[in-house]
């Protein structure tokens, strides 16, 4: 039979319906798709030894012929033991497999084999433990006596299975179309992709698995750097409203921070320079503000918003829960409320809009699904919806701050300069979509677009900006203010539970409030962690039934949910048991202890955001880290959120613990295993990002490449960039 890349899965010899359903199950349709399905790691049986040269603990390889096999039953444990006994010239040896009995139908008496595996201790000596096997003389060894390959397994699809499947196409490697420059593959010292492909499926070596691994793991960097290098292209083809920064407005933003009653950080007049001097482009800004928590992002973005408002032009502030917006708008109130009163006239010259009314007092805007006021003489009112909708037609609203909302089709913006959108992975696909279209001008007729700030408070360890970001230019706050107070974090042993509660006691006795962070809502029989609802009821129940506590969760309505925090705030909640809902931005100065169950279920990353609840106000805070783990890799973890405070190395060193998956955000966007795992890799990256670079300011639509064009457009359907 002739067989290509795209013959059906199912036209392959020996294989049957029922795999062909499992197949289809991983995404396996084709014998190219079969090809493509690399393992994530091998077993090591390239040892091969004399049965008399072999040593207790080692994982080797033997050959020879089987002596007398049978089964014997155990019934104490009511287990299937398969007893072989093997010998060479040098000795024999017993191998056990446990609950296989049909092996006595494959390894027949008199047949030789290759076997791979531990050998262990047992009372008549030294002995193979459930080795790998196969019979010799049918040809190259596939699962023994060398680099085993090992898949990714799903119910009856065994790397066993895969070895034996893909070994008879891996002639199809030749048919493979290479899509990397010549000039790429030689500057990098790379495989040919079909080289690659063979290499990594049956190494002859581990040298020759690494190299493969290298090629292929580059080539998904590389197409992943080309999409994000094109993408701020095709952002950059945009127009933006260009604002000036002459000498009225740098004494206006110069007035206000001096007004402030502390210094900026350097981080933060660093950040805000570099968006003040994007605004002066006619290319719209696409930036990253990163910062730990209580970094200080918020007022960049408000010195960023004055900056436009007072050159006569409108900003939007776009937060993922109404919550959060809202206290976006108080602090913005409360940091320039006034000194937005005189709006100027457009500074670029005022031919792409006319000038805001001088004198207009109604400056500050809040538009949520549940609420809509304004800023107007020195007051927070109510305001129709409507009536809102209208001013911000009219050009009258000068900052806007708001939910989704304001991606609506109702909202029409007069002249729309700069949008900031807050802790933007948190906003879903589509919502995120509009943002790109909706909020950025497309609505308002004019033929530009306004530059966009998005910010996190999830540090990006510098590998992940190089990719999954790398279509953002990045500005970092890495310093913290001055004067805030070090929160003081424990680990909490089991035995220690009841005197964390009483100091908990005496917080609350202060006058203080407390955060219980619980990984589920729910009650688990699979994962023994403790859940929101069942901790709130033994807290409520058993342990603080004179106090007021609060419960908070994702499958609480909206409304409901706004009701318990505004208790929170208005202290009228003395303990909130909650999940993760309440990881970002959430500002209660008052509450000094954070309680963290099952501590080991979260990453660093977000532990430490979890960390930032508390210690915004003047109190010395606490969090308290419980857990029932006694893995060494959970000890490791939690000692470094202990030593550390900075979110950055965190970040970093969850990374190199947990792997690049368990950041939030990263395993949605759907990078294949090699990428993902060489996210760690700083040098290729690099290399990766400098050849993509290189190669678009040759060829930047990447016409002369029309194989890697057509690879490019492939790879960008299968990976959800977002």
């Amino acid at each position: 039979m002739n067989l290509s890349l795209k013959t059906p899965i199912e036209k392959l010899p020996l294989i049957g319906p029922a795999y062909v359903k499992k197949l289809h199950r991983v995404g396996i349709e084709t014998a190219g798709d079969l090809l493509f399905y690399f393992p994530f790691r091998y077993d090591d049986f390239s040892e091969v030894k004399k049965i008399s040269e072999i040593e207790l603990g080692e994982v080797v390889s033997v050959r020879g012929k089987i002596i007398d096999i049978q089964n014997i039953r155990t019934w104490k444990r009511k287990m299937n033991i398969t007893e072989a006994l093997i010998e060479d010239e040098s000795g024999a040896i017993k191998s056990v497999w446990f609950n296989q009995p049909f092996l006595v139908r494959n390894l027949k008496k008199g047949a030789n084999v290759s076997l791979s595996g531990k050998v262990v201790y047992a009372q008549e000596g030294l002995q193979l433990s459930n080795p790998s096997y196969e019979l010799l003389g049918s040809g190259q060894s596939l699962h023994t006596a060398r680099l085993v390959p090992v898949y990714h397994e799903t119910e009856g699809l065994s790397s066993k299975w895969l070895r034996t499947h893909i070994k008879p196409i891996l002639r199809l490697s030749n048919e493979v179309e290479e899509f990397l420059p010549v000039s790429i593959i030689k500057n990098q010292k790379l495989f040919s992709l079909s080289e690659a492909i063979r290499q990594i499926h049956f190494p002859d070596n581990e040298e020759k698995a690494k190299i493969a691994k290298r090629r292929l793991a580059f080539d998904e960097l590389f197409l992943v750097q080309l999409y994000m290098i094109l993408q701020k292209q095709k952002w950059q083809e945009n127009n933006a409203i260009e604002i000036k920064f002459n000498k009225k407005l740098e004494k206006e933003i110069k007035d206000f921070v001096d007004s402030l009653p502390f210094k900026l950080t350097n981080a933060q007049k660093i950040s805000s320079w570099n968006i003040i001097k994007d605004f002066e482009k006619n290319r719209p800004m696409n930036r990253l503000l990163e910062g730990d928590v209580g970094s200080g992002k918020t007022l960049v973005a408000l010195i960023a918003a004055l900056a436009v408002a007072k050159s006569g032009y409108q900003a939007a502030f776009m937060a993922p829960t109404e919550i959060l917006a809202r206290q976006h708008f108080k602090e913005a109130v409360r940091r320039f409320g006034n000194n937005l009163s005189t709006p100027q006239p457009p500074l670029s010259g005022g031919n792409l809009s006319s000038p805001l009314i001088r004198g207009v007092e109604e400056v500050i805007a809040l538009l949520t699904g549940s609420e809509s006021k304004i800023y107007k003489d020195g007051k927070i009112k109510e305001i129709s919806k409507k009536k809102l909708l209208e001013k911000i037609k009219n050009g009258e609203i000068n900052f806007i701050i708001g939910t989704h909302s304001l991606i609506q089709k109702k909202v029409v913006f007069k002249n729309l300069a700069f949008s900031i959108v807050d802790e933007q992975h948190r906003f879903g696909i589509d919502q995120r979509a509009k943002i790109q279209t909706e909020i950025l001008g497309i609505k308002d007729g004019l033929k530009t677009v306004p530059h966009l700030l998005s910010m996190t408070a999830t540090p990006i360890p510098r590998t992940l900006a190089l990719t999954v970001y790398g279509d953002l230019d990045l500005s970092v706050l890495d310093e913290m203010p001055k004067g805030r107070q070090k929160i003081i974090t424990k680990l909490v042993a089991p035995a220690n539970r009841s005197l964390a509660y009483k100091f908990i006691r005496d917080q609350i006795k202060k006058g203080r409030q407390v955060f219980v962070i619980c990984p589920l809502i729910d009650e688990s029989d699979v994962l023994e962690v403790k859940s929101a609802t069942q901790e709130y009821e033994r807290l409520k129940n058993e342990i603080y039934s004179d106090l007021n506590i609060g419960l908070l969760h994702g499958k609480i309505k909206p409304k409901e949910k706004e009701g318990v925090m505004k208790k929170f705030i208005k202290k009228e909640i003395n303990i909130l048991v909650s999940t993760s809902v309440i990881e970002v931005g959430i500002d209660i100065p008052n509450a000094s202890v954070i309680v963290i169950e099952g501590a080991d279920r979260f990453g660093l990353a977000q532990l430490h955001q979890f960390r930032g609840r508390v210690g915004r106000g003047k109190h010395q805070s606490f969090c308290f880290l419980f857990t029932d783990s006694t893995s060494a890799t959970t000890a490791r973890r939690l000692k470094a959120l202990i030593k550390s405070n900075n979110g950055f190395e965190l970040a970093e060193q969850d990374l190199k613990i947990r792997g690049p998956g368990e950041l939030v955000g990263i395993r949605q966007s759907g990078l294949p295993d090699l990428a993902m795992a060489s996210l760690t890799d700083f040098k290729l990256i690099k290399s990766a990002r400098e050849e993509a670079e290189a190669l678009i300011e040759e060829n930047d639509k990447l016409i002369r490449h029309p194989k890697l064009n057509n690879k490019l457009k492939k790879f960008t359907k299968k990976v959800h960039f977002e």
